[in-house]
């Protein structure tokens, strides 16, 4: 007798197709809360990014004006060179957080649309929002430990790097030089299947802090124990997740760069011989347009499909470990005031 589904799964441990299938049927079945929330997020994080441009502009422009029509000759004066890299600070701190926030909303997002998909229970953008809002802030939590971890080879990596720039441009052959270069190359090395393990081990913390109502270090314990004796499966099966995301998003954004280089191109041709740097960014306001919201889908898929794959992957590890199917199916038959996650 097959196992009960009365949402996008059967309620049994899940096979690669039983998964994906399910990502794929809640993207279709949830598609307004998924594409909806994630739009408003993205399209906030842009448009917040956007104004801090637009004051950071304003505030520098005399500046940058002067920066610009400096010949090849004279110097950089500290007096432009300032102001221009406190508001080029200003906009990157903006975006960081935005996008932190917003990319913690779609993970929390994703797991409370799979409460209900799972089950088979209709839903509302209300009710994910609230939901999904309210895990914030352990979502980014949780996101900001799990990097610290995947960071120490890339830090490692970028020392090495600057070491070995910086004796490329000094022509230097010191000691030093070497080491630095040799330590950070050989650490990031050394330091990156450590790294992977423990980004895979932790990888569906976000899941249990949304399921489960933990807190990010117990949803970081939570993911350790689920992933085990089961690594090698959830590493597959993430990364195959990941692969065909930035696929998808590549394949989107190949239209929007052919049109955006046409609008650029339009847009430069009205430009005078000697334009100011107002009429630049008009010009090429068309292209940043065009852009922008070919990157905002692609975001949209690479934070939402890898995501839900690792949701199920999630409740798969659950159904194998804890016999949750049967709680599942005696949950999908309540009304929906008796179900907690």
């Amino acid at each position: 007798m097959p196992p009960p589904k009365p949402g996008v799964i059967p309620l049994a441990p899940l096979r690669l197709g039983e998964i994906l299938g399910g990502a794929f049927g809640t993207m279709g079945r949830y598609w307004k809360q998924l594409f909806g929330i994630g739009a408003a997020v993205y399209g906030g994080a842009l448009a917040l990014v956007g104004v801090a441009a637009l004051i950071a502009y304003s505030a520098t422009s005399d500046h940058l004006r002067h920066v610009v029509s400096l010949s090849a000759e004279e110097d950089l004066p500290s007096t432009d060179l300032v102001p221009l890299l406190t508001g080029f600070g200003a906009i990157w701190l903006v975006a960081m957080v935005a996008f932190m926030v917003s990319t913690a909303m779609m993970y929390a997002t994703v797991p409370a649309i799979l409460q209900e998909a799972v089950l088979g229970r209709p839903t509302t953008f209300a009710v994910i929002w609230r939901r999904a809002w309210a895990r914030v802030p352990a979502v980014i939590g949780t996101v900001i430990l799990s990097a610290l971890i995947a960071m120490i080879p890339m830090v490692l990596a970028v020392i090495g790097f600057f070491a070995l720039m910086i004796g490329a441009l000094t022509l230097s052959r010191g000691s030093d030089i070497a080491l630095w270069t040799t330590l950070g190359f050989l650490g990031a090395l050394a330091t990156a299947p450590l790294a992977a393990w423990l980004w895979v081990k932790f990888c569906l913390a976000p899941s249990a802090v949304v399921f489960e109502m933990q807190r990010p270090v117990a949803g970081l314990r939570r993911s350790s124990q689920l992933v085990r004796g089961d690594w090698w499966r959830v590493f597959g099966i993430t990364l195959l997740a990941f692969l065909m995301a930035a696929v998808a998003a590549y394949v989107i954004q190949i239209p929007f760069s052919f049109l955006g280089m046409f609008s650029g191109v339009i847009g430069g041709s009205t430009l005078d011989d000697d334009p100011n740097p107002a009429s630049i960014v008009f010009a090429m306001s068309g292209y940043l347009v065009i852009m922008a919201l070919g990157q905002l889908i692609g975001q949209l898929i690479s934070a939402t499909f890898p995501q839900l794959v690792t949701g199920l992957v999630y409740v798969d590890r659950r159904m194998r470990t804890e016999n949750l199917g049967p709680v599942l199916a005696e949950a999908a038959a309540l009304p929906p005031q008796q179900y907690g996650p």
